[in-house]
Parts: structure tokens; C-alpha cells; sequence
């Protein structure tokens, strides 16, 4: 943002209108809302979140060809599972907050979530143990691979 504030906006509006917003409907999410450059999205199914987030991933190589490493977009996508407050149209609590602290690079999903769809998905799971991010304590990562 800093070298080139402008273009980079403009990059992220492509991003999310080309292939944000189109993989989250595709995967019958719900975008809760907008805070800068980040989306809080609610899946009424967990196996959709993370099918979602690791298309989305995947796709992320074939968009940056031909950027400039500096220039490049890099997602932090982590998945939660767990109770949220439901105030009008926004969602609040530790369901919110787990999710977003997360660091950027590959697809993070909580010991919850990953019980919820390891049976049931075709992906593989490396458990990357405890792991601290933003005041925040994970136990039992696991990151698609």
C-alpha cells in the first residue's frame, strides 16, 4: 500500500470482484462485512468455508504471474468454528476473532474445524501444533497443503 496506494486498491477491488466475491457465492457464503483490505464471510457449512478458502488460494499463484513480488497480494485465510453474536446484520465473538488472527500464506483452520472435515475432504492437514498469532493462542493448527 505504501509504495503505490492507488494501484494497490484498485488490484484488491479486481481481486475481490473477480475472485473473491464469485468463490464465496459459488460456496454459498455470506459476507458479513468489509474492514479495509479484510472480509469477515460466514458459511453456514464448514466443509464449504474451507473448500472456499482453498480455492481461493489456489487460484492466488495464476493471478500473481507476471506481478512484481513486491506488488503481489497475499491472503491470511483462517477458518473457525464456534458460537458468534448475531447483532443486525454483524457477527461478533471468539467464532470472529480466532478466525482472524491468523498469518498470511496458505489455508489455517482451528482443531475445531479440522475435526469437523478431515473425513470429509480430500486435502491433506499438517498439525503445526500450538501456534501464537496477535495475542492470540491456536493449539493444534493444521494448514492445506
Amino acid at each position: 500500500m505504501g509504495v503505490d496506494e492507488e494501484g494497490t486498491l484498485e488490484r484488491l477491488k479486481a481481486l475481490r470482484r473477480e475472485l473473491l466475491d464469485p468463490k464465496i457465492a459459488e460456496h454459498k457464503g455470506r459476507i458479513v462485512k468489509t474492514t479495509g483490505d479484510g472480509l469477515l464471510v460466514e458459511f453456514a457449512s464448514v466443509v464449504d468455508a474451507v473448500r472456499c478458502a482453498v480455492a481461493v488460494q489456489q487460484a492466488m499463484p495464476e493471478r500473481d504471474m507476471g506481478v512484481a513480488a513486491g506488488s503481489r497480494i497475499e491472503l491470511r485465510i483462517g477458518t473457525n468454528l464456534g458460537d458468534v453474536i448475531v447483532e443486525g446484520d454483524d457477527l461478533y465473538g471468539d467464532g470472529v476473532n480466532i478466525a482472524a488472527r491468523v498469518d498470511a500464506g496458505g489455508v489455517f483452520v482451528s482443531n475445531t474445524v479440522h475435526d469437523q472435515v478431515r473425513d470429509r475432504l480430500p486435502f491433506v492437514f499438517e498439525d503445526l501444533g500450538e501456534h501464537r498469532s496477535r495475542n492470540t493462542y491456536y493449539c493444534g493448527l493444521s494448514q492445506f497443503s
